[in-house]
């Protein structure tokens, strides 16, 4: 999977949040967009998954053939703590409802997805009496678990405590190794694993 963004550029009003941004990232590598909080790594990140078109420029995808914008949503999971979930749902309703859409990372089931979040006893349990911190970590488990080359994770260790962020890390070591991740960051905790470093101050 390559994905090409050839002089892309956004602008909200009159303003630019990035232009000229040339780059392309490859299957398999770990990429974090680096900068300070409302400089564009949110957007940037939009851009990619296709929910933003550019201002300037273009992107494009590549797999075993050329994807089409509107379904690059197929080949990619996403989490973000603004990223909202169904409040109503239970967690187990939430897992059958997300696997609907998308297949089980390679020999997961749903009982290991409850298990790997240790959230069994909480299945029956609405997410609107879920912890800000539960809430996070599902939304983790639901994109690390799902069989896409793309990984995308904004602030993926917002509302985590020390021994949720220990949790992520294992999430990197063990459903990542031959998938395209890229991570929004200014916390280094977040992406200490990652081989390539983006400013998103550089492209201004």
């Amino acid at each position: 999977m390559k994905i090409n963004l050839n002089k892309a550029g956004r602008r909200f009003n009159q303003e630019w949040i990035f232009r000229n941004f040339d780059y392309e990232f490859h299957t398999p590598g770990k990429y974090a967009i680096l900068g300070p909080n409302g400089s564009g790594k949110s957007t940037l990140l939009s851009l990619i998954l296709g929910s933003l078109s550019p201002s300037e420029g273009e992107i494009s995808y590549q797999g075993e053939k050329n994807i089409a914008v509107d379904d690059i949503y197929k080949h990619l999971s996403f989490a973000a703590p603004y990223l909202d979930l169904i409040e109503e749902f239970t967690l187990e309703e939430t897992i059958d409802f997300h696997f609907k859409f998308k297949n089980l990372y390679r020999d997961m089931s749903k009982a290991a997805v409850l298990e790997l979040l240790g959230l069994e006893k909480s299945q029956d349990k609405a997410l609107k009496y879920f912890s800000s911190g539960m809430k996070q970590r599902t939304k983790l488990a639901l994109a690390f678990c799902a069989d896409t080359p793309i990984l995308l994770l904004d602030e993926p260790t917002s509302n985590l405590d020390q021994q949720g962020v220990r949790w992520y890390l294992d999430l990197i070591d063990n459903f990542t190794d031959k998938r395209l991740v890229i991570v929004g960051s200014n916390q280094e905790v977040e992406y200490s694993f990652c081989q390539h470093l983006i400013q998103i101050t550089d492209y201004k």
